[in-house]
């Protein structure tokens, strides 16, 4: 299998790298919110209300707006049409920012009603704190919808970095509120409260940083409303589909957010601990290829099936060997990874062993999730935004079906120092009564049953992806071909991590974690290379040319 173009590779690596730093900000974010609010009524109220109008930033924003706005973007300047993909974007931002501001007023306004219907489990101060933090949270979001039309004119121009490092604002803005607020020992509510205005503030600061850029790159740029205008018409044709698609991935969330409402207090914010983890590989692996490959694959003529081949088996390569590392460690060793970023506090070993388990469901599809950002890419390309939202819709359905099953029986289950115990009768059809699960003295395992079940569905969405890329592009390979390879170099790696622990599980979960980690990676890293996985033989050579060059002399280079 070549190389992946270098174009390709350099691209990825930038998205990647911004990326990284990005969820890195977004680790410490949310270490500062488990040492300072813990995993309780506070944080499930924060992650429910910043997920009720994170439906205007993944609807417009994002995904569907990349999806629609950079492929007609991208193709008008490869043909030199550069004041026709200004006029394009400047009715692009303009429509959004009309729709966003509606539904900005409309949900500003309709927050008590919203979080009724999207959080019925959620009663007295945590519903009201809920609403609260919802009127807050939900303009910054709206600014945020802008800041992801700035990321689609950048990568359009093959600027990654810049609009994907924004969003180390966001959460730095977030760190400095609690931080300065949370060192004044003020309660829960208040330090919520604190944290969703600092949440506003950081959508404010992603958004302006990105906007020189976008000045620089294309000068002229003048938000309006024609919506007449050829490509205009062309990105609201895939944009309404696309919308629908993102909806119903949306539609998941909520439904997520619902069920786990009627889980012990604690299952939300268990969930959002667990996606924080969950979404480091998914971005940095999935996300960066998909988001590189997007403009390219969209400015390939016609009939250049092959070249896209080899783009894709390239990227579903790079994306197989990195996931794997990533889901052996969280399911080895993941409760040191858990304890070493986020046990401190108010966030203790049981909340650390109760997030574990919920990472592990997610982890079970991580290489389905991170592959299908992938094929979705080389179908946008293509001009296909309705295929992949009606497999959307069929992973919705399986991950609402299995969470529904399996949710309240493993809500009887509890997390006990050194076991889980039963409490609770079973089978279970319903959820515990209120004043239970509102007691909040228990962890129990309710979450895992929701996270299980999406990864579970994302194999269903993953190969029907698979079946349409290969009717519309070609036949692709799970791992661009070297799954077997990449997946025996995983059980030399979950071996060893087996052995690692029970040579460091009494030491403190901060070291831990890293000799495990380290560990992990090593027998990872070593097998992959004897067994020729090409993207660890590229590893491999750098750290040795790496090596070489540090130890020769400035005379000899």
């Amino acid at each position: 299998m070549p190389d992946p173009p270098p174009s390709s590779r350099r691209a990825s690596s930038l998205v990647g790298a911004g990326i990284l730093l990005s969820r890195i900000s977004g680790v410490v974010r949310e270490r500062a919110i488990a040492h300072f609010l813990g995993a309780g009524g506070a944080v499930d109220a924060f992650r429910a209300a910043l997920r009720i109008p994170n439906v205007l930033q993944n609807l417009l924003g994002e995904g569907a707006l990349s999806a629609s706005f950079i492929p007609v973007y991208s193709r008008l300047l490869a043909e030199g049409k550069d004041e026709e993909a200004k006029k394009v974007a400047g009715a692009v931002a303009g429509m959004l920012a009309a729709v966003a501001g509606i539904v900005v007023l409309l949900g500003v306004t309709l927050a008590r009603p919203i979080t009724v219907v999207l959080a019925p489990g959620f009663h007295g101060e945590r519903f009201e704190l809920t609403v609260r933090l919802v009127r807050i949270l939900t303009p910054g979001i709206g600014i945020l919808v802008l800041s992801a039309w700035c990321l689609g004119v950048l990568n359009s121009h093959r600027r990654f970095f810049l609009s994907y490092v924004a969003p180390v604002l966001w959460n730095g803005a977030q760190i400095a509120v609690l931080v300065a607020v949370g060192l004044r020992a003020t309660g829960e509510e208040s330090l919520a409260v604190a944290l969703a205005w600092g949440t506003f503030a950081g959508g404010v600061l992603q958004f302006l940083v990105q906007l020189p850029g976008v000045i620089r790159v294309a000068p002229g740029i003048r938000p309006s409303l024609r919506a007449r205008l050829p490509g205009v018409r062309r990105v609201v044709r895939t944009f309404l589909p696309n919308v629908a698609g993102r909806g119903i991935v949306q539609l998941s969330a909520y439904l997520d957010l619902l069920l786990a409402s009627l889980l012990a207090v604690g299952a939300v914010a268990a969930l959002g601990f667990a996606q924080a983890l969950y979404v480091l590989p998914v971005s940095l692996f999935g996300m960066s290829v998909a988001a590189a490959e997007l403009p390219e694959l969209s400015s390939l003529p016609e009939g250049e099936g092959g070249q896209a081949i080899g783009r894709l088996h390239a990227g579903l390569a790079r994306i197989a060997f990195f996931v794997t590392l990533t889901s052996v460690v969280y399911l080895v060793v993941g409760d040191m990874v858990v304890g070493a970023l986020f046990q401190t506090g108010d966030f203790g070993a049981l909340q650390t062993r109760l997030v574990w388990f919920v990472l592990a469901g997610y982890t079970v599809g991580l290489l389905a999730s991170t592959s299908s950002r992938l094929l979705q890419s080389a179908l946008f390309a293509a001009g296909n935004t309705r295929t992949p939202a009606l497999i959307a819709g069929a992973r919705v359905l399986v991950s609402t079906a299995i969470g529904v099953a399996i949710m309240f029986q493993l809500d009887r289950l509890a997390v006990v120092p050194g076991a889980v115990h039963q409490l609770g009768s079973l089978p279970a059809f319903g959820p515990l009564p209120v004043a239970v699960r509102e007691a909040g003295d228990t962890v129990r395992l309710g979450a895992l049953g929701l996270s299980l079940a999406s990864g579970l569905a994302a194999w269903l969405e993953f190969t029907l992806l698979r079946r349409a890329v290969a009717t519309r592009v070609g036949r692709v390979s799970i791992g661009g071909g070297h799954a077997r390879r990449i997946l025996a170099s995983g059980a030399v790696a979950a071996l060893a991590g087996l052995a690692v622990r029970w040579l460091v599980d009494d030491l403190h979960p901060l070291v831990a974690g890293a000799i495990a980690g380290i560990v992990v990676a090593g027998a990872y890293l070593a097998a992959a290379t004897a067994l020729g996985v090409p993207e660890a033989r590229t590893l491999t050579s750098r750290f040795r040319r790496r090596a070489t060059t540090e130890g020769t002399p400035p005379s000899d280079r």
